[in-house]
């Protein structure tokens, strides 16, 4: 980005882009994905410019970093990863990935820690599930995990889906939790822990909503245009709906901590957790801004959650926000989110690292391959 200023001198031969009535905003940031390869190209077709994958297989994502060192890349998302996620034998994570790495001791901590560090991880994410201990990893290896991430210098984040494993997960030094969490609400021991320990959330409203028998597309059906740059599997995955509504997953409950959390400045992260049921790549991530408003935040708030506030939280000072000599990468939409959070839908344009991407190839190699 060259100049923000209204009367900077535009070299002869410069595109010109007349923008009245439309809001450009910085490229997107999902925050909570679970991705693979062709996930990336999706994502960046909806105006997501990062992702930060909380969990995957390594390989594949040590791969796209390494071109994202490289050089630029243009025809897809960037992508920060956890990688292999710290959880223990038979705990949450092995239902998708049976033959990943477990952890079950406070010694095993440095070489597991290590070893993810080796295979190009980003960041490392723990999952903490104790209401079936045989299934989570216990406090003391928590600790050990954090503490042995921090000495590497990276951040430590925790899956938890209750109140009480949040607290847990934050006093053993965790940097942020993924999900917050639907049985109860905030209390204000558990508020003035996450400020004075400066730790931020990831609230993932989209899974909760949809785990709690919300259809996952909720207001994105009245965007049809929208529709046209899924495929019909996605568009199937995003409308689905739960079998059965979780009683541990509670959006009201959400809602209410969350909107305590930004009253006390906690950060807050926009995430989508796709591929879940009820989430598509990309797409989820503009409603996950809708339920941010819907819970309590100010269009403006949810912006930030999906731009500025996640780079600022994962050391990307390079992007983010619009500002002289940071990346364009850019999303320009018709009318104004800061006022009416559904305009992020009504897409015009998305540039990554200052080159168009051009949706309509996108959407007709979708066309082409019979959706």
């Amino acid at each position: 980005i060259y100049s923000v200023r209204a009367d900077t001198t535009v070299p002869p031969g410069t595109e010109m882009i007349d923008g009245t009535g439309q809001t450009l905003l910085p490229g997107l940031f999902d925050s909570h994905t679970h991705t693979e390869d062709n996930d990336l190209t999706q994502l960046l077709a909806f105006g997501v410019t990062t992702v930060l994958d909380m969990g995957s297989v390594p390989t594949w994502a040590a791969d796209r970093r390494e071109e994202q060192r490289q050089g630029v890349v243009t025809d897809r998302a960037d992508l920060l990863s956890a990688g292999w996620i710290a959880t223990a034998p038979r705990g949450h994570g092995t239902q998708f990935w049976p033959d990943m790495p477990t952890i079950t001791t406070p010694e095993e901590a440095a070489p597991f820690v290590e070893a993810r560090l080796a295979e190009g991880s980003d960041f490392i994410k723990l999952v903490y599930q104790p209401r079936d201990p045989s299934r989570s990893l216990d406090s003391a290896t928590m600790h050990a995990v954090i503490a042995e991430t921090h000495r590497r210098d990276r951040l430590a984040v925790v899956h938890v889906h209750a109140l009480e494993y949040g607290r847990t997960a934050i006093q053993a030094g965790a940097d942020g939790i993924v999900h917050v969490f639907a049985d109860d609400v905030a209390d204000a021991a558990f508020l003035t822990l996450m400020e004075d320990r400066g730790a931020f959330v990831i609230p993932t409203l989209t899974i909760i909503a949809a785990l709690g028998g919300e259809p996952g597309a909720g207001a994105l059906g009245g965007h049809p245009k929208f529709w046209s740059y899924l495929s019909d599997a996605h568009v199937k995955n995003l409308i689905a709906r739960a079998p059965r509504p979780s009683q541990f997953f509670q959006f009201d409950l959400a809602a209410t901590s969350l909107r305590m959390f930004a009253d006390r400045g906690v950060p807050i992260l926009a995430g989508s957790d796709p591929p879940n049921r009820g989430t598509a790549m990309g797409a989820s991530m503009h409603r996950e801004l809708e339920l941010l408003v819907q819970a309590g935040l100010s269009p403006t708030a949810a912006l930030r959650a999906a731009t500025s506030v996640p780079a600022r939280v994962f050391g990307l000072e390079d992007r983010g926000r619009i500002a002289p000599g940071l990346r364009a990468d850019l999303l320009l939409v018709e009318g104004d989110p800061t006022v009416d959070i559904f305009a992020t839908r009504n897409i015009i344009a998305i540039w990554k690292h200052g080159e168009q991407f051009d949706r309509e190839v996108y959407r007709r190699a979708l066309d082409a391959g019979g959706r």
